[in-house]
């Protein structure tokens, strides 16, 4: 069997096409659409082809109909075959959806009535069931094609050779929503807050006057040491568990200062260990 099966699924609109070309650019070998009863049968070619097909990501959605019905009971069969497979789910909020159909211009698959909310709503209600399955889940609403692309060679770009940990860390504003995909959420809005200093409000936590205003507090110093053993502590028991990506969000209100501040550190003290560490601002600059 392969040494890889990436089975991609989730809501219409959500960047199902564009995460397909990015496998695609990793080298993997790729199939839109394929119905889910031909996936054993499809991954046992690959393994007898003599073209060494070692990766393979599939693309498996509600555009199937009857066919994507019967998904479960066939990842109930690769696991009862011992074939390894992970599912990777990607969705969106209804207002991304709804625009991104308005802007496309295309019927949804349930496109029945021609009500996209109400049809986006009636997918949700179709897939959960695949989502609570899902290795990962990506919510596309707020990320760019580089920014998914990104995010995907950060999940699949994997060298079996390196067994080090991919950690992201990721600043977000409690006010936009928790990162969907994370797996440490930290709260940090007890900290001091720049947002009430009129010459600091409209910086971030990237520039200088706002980390030292931040890291001047005790509280910080204090938070920031026990953190940074807790994540340290950690680490070695998640590759223990053969985890080989984690995800550490830490929020305060906004995501504009003390979230950013604290990431940007908690990055720099993971890097002095040589971790392999990504920080990524989700919210910074944003309004409202």
């Amino acid at each position: 069997m392969p040494a890889r099966m990436v089975i991609v699924t989730g809501l219409s609109g959500a960047g199902k096409t564009q995460a397909l070309r990015c496998l695609e650019d990793m080298g993997y070998f790729c199939v839109d659409n394929l119905p889910p009863a031909l996936i054993p049968k499809f991954a046992e070619l690959c393994a007898q082809s003599g073209r060494h097909i070692n990766n393979i990501a599939l693309v498996v959605d509600i555009r199937g109909g009857e066919f994507f019905q019967t998904l479960t009971e066939v990842l109930d069969e690769l696991e009862r075959g011992d074939v390894s497979y992970e599912v990777l789910f990607l969705e969106a909020s209804d207002e991304t959806l709804v625009r991104r159909y308005k802007e496309s211009r295309r019927r949804h698959p349930l496109g029945r009535h021609g009500e996209v909310l109400r049809n986006i709503q009636e997918e949700r209600q179709l897939l959960e069931e695949i989502r609570g399955r899902s290795g990962k889940i990506i919510d596309t609403s707020d990320l760019s094609n580089q920014q998914l692309k990104e995010k995907l060679t950060e999940l699949f770009e994997y060298d079996a050779e390196v067994s080090q940990l991919l950690i992201t860390v990721i600043s977000f504003g409690f006010k936009y929503g928790i990162p969907l995909d994370s797996d440490l959420v930290i709260d940090v809005r007890f900290l001091p807050n720049p947002h009430y200093d009129p010459v600091m409000r409209p910086m971030s936590g990237n520039d200088s006057p706002v980390r030292d205003f931040i890291f001047n507090s005790p509280v910080t110093v204090q938070f920031m040491e026990k953190f940074t053993d807790l994540v340290e502590f950690l680490i070695p028991r998640y590759i223990d568990e053969g985890k080989t990506t984690l995800m550490i969000a830490i929020g305060c209100t906004g995501g504009m200062h003390r979230s950013v501040a604290l990431a940007n550190r908690l990055g720099e003290i993971l890097r002095q260990k040589d971790h392999r560490v990504t920080v990524r601002h989700r919210d910074i600059g944003k309004t409202g």
